[in-house]
């Protein structure tokens, strides 16, 4: 590369509109690979290369794993009976990503819609939103029925020895499982160093790794006494859980034998009823109320491990109040009442 093409590449905003180049380009990239997959698995072409199946050809010639293979031959072919979706894609108005979501649940009939969807929210959003749009369209009865046809449990040895399990669990168990895990983490003591003294908040594991002993205490000690809290927002448009995961009224009734559910009510303009008292501790619905208000820690953004600060402190004002109370997490607390 040449000195002026160096200084034009470092340029304000040169790397931004190169790369959004290429976004659009792998875009239009992506449509015809999923089409031109499709087409390749329902011709012949494969079998006269001796391959056992298309999927293993196209993973062997695009060196990706078979199941990537196997999920362009799936879009490929769903697209050509969803022609809404097919031309939003070719257009690239909806994301690869946002196709992978809307082929496994859209229909002639209600394409249109879920399209409309999708060009509303963000990729990562789009999931929870379809959620919602199923739970306000479909009997109790058509949702159940679809999550039990939809659950399934996988695995895979990875590159180090280690196994990835996929899980896809209906809200009703989903709620429970994570509930349990929660209440194990949250109930661990802080490490300590050798004198005693409490670990500074880098000699704590990941969230991700104490999620991962957590399930190792639930498989092998069978969670113990942990009792498992389901908070369920109750909304005008219907129920989610603390996550925005929506939930139908069957199955928040039939969570009632094996959870303490906590309801938290939202008034017509989507705000929780508020709760306030003198006592030390929030109650649960004030717990509540600041949890839907912050939702993750308002220091480090972090969504777990999740407690109840004072602002200002108990001692100064002798008394607890929503509009006093923040959600901060346990690293961020302690580091706090350390200054």
């Amino acid at each position: 590369m040449s000195v002026a093409e160096s200084e034009e590449s470092d340029t304000p905003g040169s790397l931004a509109a190169e790369l959004s180049e290429v976004a659009q380009t792998w875009a239009r990239s992506q449509h015809r690979l999923v089409v031109l997959a499709a087409r390749f698995a329902d011709s012949v072409e494969w079998v006269l290369a001796g391959s056992p199946t298309a999927a293993h050809w196209l993973a062997a010639e695009a060196d990706v794993e078979a199941c990537t293979a196997r999920e362009w031959i799936r879009i490929g072919r769903r697209l050509a009976h969803l022609p809404v979706t097919a031309e939003a894609f070719e257009r690239a108005e909806v994301s690869y990503s946002k196709v992978r979501t809307l082929t496994r649940m859209a229909t002639t009939d209600n394409e249109a819609e879920l399209v409309a969807i999708a060009l509303d929210v963000a990729a990562g959003e789009l999931s929870r939103s379809i959620a919602l749009w199923l739970q306000q369209n479909l009997t109790p009865a058509e949702l159940s029925a679809h999550q039990q046809r939809s659950r399934s449990v996988r695995w895979r040895t990875e590159f180090d020895g280690m196994t990835v399990f996929t899980l896809r669990l209906t809200p009703r168990v989903a709620s429970v499982l994570i509930a349990l895990l929660t209440g194990l983490v949250m109930k661990r003591s802080q490490p300590t160093t050798l004198s005693g003294q409490n670990a500074s908040a880098s000699a704590w594991p990941t969230v991700a790794q104490q999620h991962a002993d957590a399930f190792e205490t639930l498989l092998t000690d069978r969670a113990g006494t942990i009792d498992t809290e389901v908070v369920v927002h109750v909304r005008g448009d219907g129920c989610t859980l603390d996550d925005g995961s929506p939930i139908s009224d069957s199955d928040v009734a039939r969570l009632v034998p094996t959870s303490f559910i906590r309801a938290l009510i939202h008034d017509a303009e989507g705000r929780p009823i508020n709760a306030s008292g003198r006592q030390r501790h929030p109650t649960t619905r004030q717990k509540r109320v600041v949890k839907d208000r912050d939702q993750v820690c308002v220091d480090c953004g972090r969504s777990d491990l999740l407690v109840y600060d004072h602002v200002p402190a108990y001692d100064d004002t002798g008394h607890t109040i929503v509009d006093e109370l923040v959600v901060r997490c346990a690293p961020c607390h302690h580091r706090r009442h350390e200054r």
